[in-house]
């Protein structure tokens, strides 16, 4: 069963960000009868979905979990949709500042995951890792890519089951910020994705 699995390379005034770190960590199979193709995004309005396209089209994947960083938040949120809508609160990597832009001219106002959330929350929080549902990916990058993703699923009718999911930052982040920021190890998010595997590849 074939995954593709993306981060986003770092952004703003981090030097790092918790779903590269994430994606490089993770081995090409964590099961036998898995095989994970990785992507790292460029936070680029143009590159950053011109490369998630690319990867699909080179991987023809059966699921694909695409990560981004929300800092501030204090569990990881499966996001479970996505707006037609690109409202940048700070420039791209590029220097882009988009503000009240459709993603997709014409497009559809939303789409939803297609991945099976509630049975991923559920999962997860057996185990105790924290864990959220959430309906707002946001109008950023990370939007914009899901976006992007699920309307090319959708348009070209591939049998792929999708969907975005935030991490919080990393303790080494939260170290660093003169603020309060909530924070999880490196570890379980590690664990958090084995068990996203597992449940989906069934």
């Amino acid at each position: 069963m074939k995954f593709l699995i993306t981060g986003f390379e770092p952004f703003g005034e981090s030097p790092l960000n918790p779903s590269q770190r994430l994606v490089d960590s993770l081995p090409d199979g964590l099961f036998d009868d898995v095989l994970i193709n990785k992507a790292i995004l460029p936070v680029d309005q143009i590159k950053g979905p011109q490369t998630l396209l690319q990867a699909i089209h080179d991987c023809q994947p059966e699921v694909i979990l695409a990560f981004g960083l929300a800092t501030g938040r204090a569990r990881i949120s499966l996001e479970r949709i996505t707006v037609n809508l690109m409202d940048y609160r700070i420039p791209d990597n590029a220097g882009n500042l988009v503000c009240d832009q459709p993603i997709i001219a014409n497009g559809p106002a939303a789409y939803f995951s297609t991945l099976p959330l509630r049975d991923m929350l559920n999962a997860l929080q057996r185990e105790g890792i924290p864990v959220e549902l959430s309906l707002s990916a946001g109008a950023y990058l990370c939007n914009q890519v899901f976006y992007t993703m699920m309307h090319e699923i959708a348009t070209r009718n591939l049998a792929i089951r999708a969907g975005f999911i935030h991490l919080p930052a990393l303790p080494e982040q939260a170290a660093e910020s003169d603020k309060s920021v909530p924070s999880l190890s490196l570890d379980i998010l590690q664990r958090a994705v084995e068990i996203m595997i597992k449940l989906l590849r069934g």
